[in-house]
């Protein structure tokens, strides 16, 4: 083993520990808080329990909701206009992984400035960004700990991949009652985002004695939780142990980096914008599939970790449960066979692929994939109309 790097905030983990986002706003030298979620959040009433918290420190607050899923280069660049010019010297965001990446992004171009397209790739950060807190209502997209944001290029139809050191929140605030208030379509495709990040982080090329034990406890918690926590909003065990499988994932992904699933549910949910979860747990079991020969002991690893028995079983045998148990959690949830697309014209799919094969994610897949791979991969989730 080589040189590695592990990065990972301050973390405050608990029922209830949403009560201290103002006093860690204060400790990192914050005046006036700029804080981004979207309008579901809002409704939800955590973007006001928040503020609750940040006024009883004597903090002053400028509330930006202006973000979608997939967030798009405009909408980052309308809340830096309006983060530079409410004078707020630190940034929280609240909700999902679309406003946390977009809270990370007005942050970074509000100390940076520029446009958000010069900074994708890896670390082209050049200087500090503003105190960041980051309190996750979904667990799934693991951004509260990441050094990326994703933000979708509106022009080119593709989703940028941010890489920095930089982006790294200051504080990640995980409170699992905020779960409770998410449906269960929404529930089971984070919770599936979740898995996904904790199997590509494993068996990535960058995976490290570190990150391996944060994949597997996560993809352990999300095998024996996630369809509870799908069939009901209010059990507290089922939803405390997502949030710490969604915290841990997150953990793994940002140091070990991801893969073939990211690099390909990317372009789909840059050109078509497609839900992000979703996309993930389509594709999942094909990758792996694809990435089978590989890594076949990590395979037999995983299938423990969904406590598969592969006692007398050959290792390709026990690999092959690992798949199983995937594609028998995905069914359980509703989770569909395919990409709700139909008659997406070849010249479409070939571009997806040639992007795919060029994404920040591709590097550390541990199966080589070349276009036409890509492209054989694409065609099997798309639907009857591409076979």
């Amino acid at each position: 083993m080589g040189i590695s790097k592990f990065m990972a905030p301050e973390i405050i983990f608990g029922f209830n520990s949403l009560e201290q986002v103002g006093e860690s706003v204060l400790r990192l030298g914050a005046k006036k808080v700029f804080i981004v979620s979207d309008p579901g959040v809002v409704s939800a009433g955590w973007v006001e329990e928040a503020i609750h918290y940040l006024k009883q420190c004597k903090l002053d607050c400028c509330l930006w909701t202006s973000v979608t899923s997939n967030p798009k280069d405009y909408e980052v660049a309308a809340g830096v206009a309006e983060y530079t010019e409410s004078g707020c010297n630190a940034v929280v965001g609240i909700g999902g992984g679309s406003a946390i990446d977009a809270a990370k992004s007005i942050a970074l171009l509000g100390s940076n400035g520029g446009s958000i397209r010069q900074y994708e790739g890896v670390d082209l950060v050049l200087h500090p960004l503003p105190p960041m807190v980051m309190v996750p209502t979904t667990a799934g997209s693991g951004s509260e700990v990441s050094q990326f944001s994703i933000v979708v290029d509106t022009e080119r139809k593709v989703k940028m991949t941010i890489v920095s050191k930089s982006l790294i929140p200051d504080i990640a605030i995980v409170d699992p009652r905020t779960l409770m208030t998410k449906d269960r379509k929404l529930t089971a495709h984070t919770g599936m985002d979740a898995l996904t990040h904790a199997i590509e982080s494993y068996i990535s090329l960058a995976a490290t004695p570190l990150t391996e034990g944060y994949s597997l406890q996560a993809m352990r918690l999300i095998s024996e939780f996630l369809r509870p926590s799908v069939a009901s909003q209010h059990n507290r065990e089922a939803k405390e142990a997502m949030a710490m499988a969604s915290l841990q994932a997150g953990i793994a992904f940002s140091n070990a980096i991801l893969g073939a699933v990211h690099a390909m549910s990317h372009q789909l949910g840059g050109l078509l914008d497609l839900p992000h979860g979703e996309v993930n747990a389509i594709l999942l079991p094909h990758v792996m599939e694809f990435n089978l020969i590989s890594t076949p002991e990590k395979y037999k690893k995983i299938a423990c970790a969904f406590g598969e028995n592969v006692n007398s079983l050959s290792p390709a045998d026990a690999a092959k449960l690992a798949i199983k148990a995937v594609k028998s959690l995905a069914d359980d949830l509703g989770i569909p066979h395919s990409l709700p697309i139909r008659n997406l014209e070849e010249d479409t799919i070939e571009l997806l692929s040639q992007n795919a094969v060029q994404d920040a994610c591709m590097i550390t897949n541990p199966r080589d994939l070349s276009a036409e791979d890509v492209k054989m991969l694409f065609h099997k989730v798309l639907g009857s109309g591409h076979q």
